[in-house]
């Protein structure tokens, strides 16, 4: 897709990104610094795009309890500062989103017009840039996904697959459930729905997207394990006997029934693509 902006150059989606379009210009930090929202606004101004990711957030769930200011810069005050820039060039912004903005009550699927509430700080500032991307007018869509992972960067299956190497044994919290996403499906959604957008200028808004089917994080690392070959057992632990900084939400599933609807886009298998990664990650 020529003349596209992506905000991000390493993280899981912008990686992905890369490689379905090759042709769209990348940024990094050091070409728009998110803890300078300025920035962002003026590469959007000076780069003639017709459409504009944001796949850069700052995402160290734990770490955002203590660094407050730089999470919500990031994750707050530089989406919304792009929306403003995006809507004053009359270009559309995908912007990426999580299930961390809902408080993880009950066990329904979340769907896009429930009531947010934030457990933390990373919640509170994604939420913060959502809420700055719909007062800047434009068009926007913002969109909520869960449990990234992919082959490159930090994430779940990386971290599994390592311990599960190293162990007999891993204790893995079964009370929180969700839908594990690729991050190949997230870019290659984020294209589409740019896409769409550039044609149609009435798409947008918030939309869901997660894989299928929903499974705890216990079952996700099972499932790694087998895919894997390893023989490492996992045993189901509450999230309590699992304390970090920031809260969890117990439950991450999200309603994707508007992004088909709107935009085709159905919930991928992620054990379809779990098994994609572990062949990239042999290769």
């Amino acid at each position: 897709m020529t003349g596209l902006l992506v905000f991000g150059r390493t993280g899981q989606v912008a990686t992905e990104l890369a490689r379905l379009a090759p042709d769209a210009r990348f940024l990094d930090r050091a070409s728009a610094d998110l803890a300078d929202p300025e920035t962002c606004a003026r590469a959007i101004r000076d780069s003639g795009c017709d459409a504009v990711i944001n796949a850069a957030a700052y995402t160290a769930v734990d770490r955002a309890e203590s660094e407050p200011d730089l999470a919500r810069a990031v994750n707050g005050d530089a989406p919304a500062a792009m929306a403003r820039a995006a809507a004053a060039a009359g270009i559309p912004l995908v912007h990426i989103s999580t299930d961390y903005v809902f408080d993880g009550s009950g066990t329904a699927p979340w769907r896009e017009t429930d009531a947010t509430g934030p457990l933390g700080v990373y919640g509170a500032t994604k939420l913060a840039g959502e809420q700055g991307i719909a007062a800047a007018g434009g068009q926007w869509a913002v969109l909520r996904t869960s449990w990234v992972f992919s082959a490159h960067g930090a994430n779940f299956v990386k971290t599994m697959l390592r311990l599960g190497s190293e162990r007999e044994e891993l204790r893995v919290v079964a009370d929180q459930h969700g839908g594990p996403t690729p991050a190949a499906e997230i870019a290659a959604a984020c294209l589409t729905m740019a896409r769409v957008m550039r044609d149609d200028r009435g798409r947008g808004g918030i939309y869901h997207f997660s894989g299928a089917p929903d499974t705890s994080w216990a079952g996700f690392a099972g499932e790694i394990m087998a895919q894997a070959g390893l023989s490492c057992r996992v045993t189901d632990i509450a999230t309590s006997q699992y304390p970090t900084p920031a809260r969890r939400p117990a439950n991450s599933r999200l309603d994707c029934a508007a992004l088909q609807r709107d935009f085709g886009l159905a919930r991928p298998d992620w054990r379809a693509g779990l098994a994609k990664v572990l062949q990239e990650l042999k290769t």
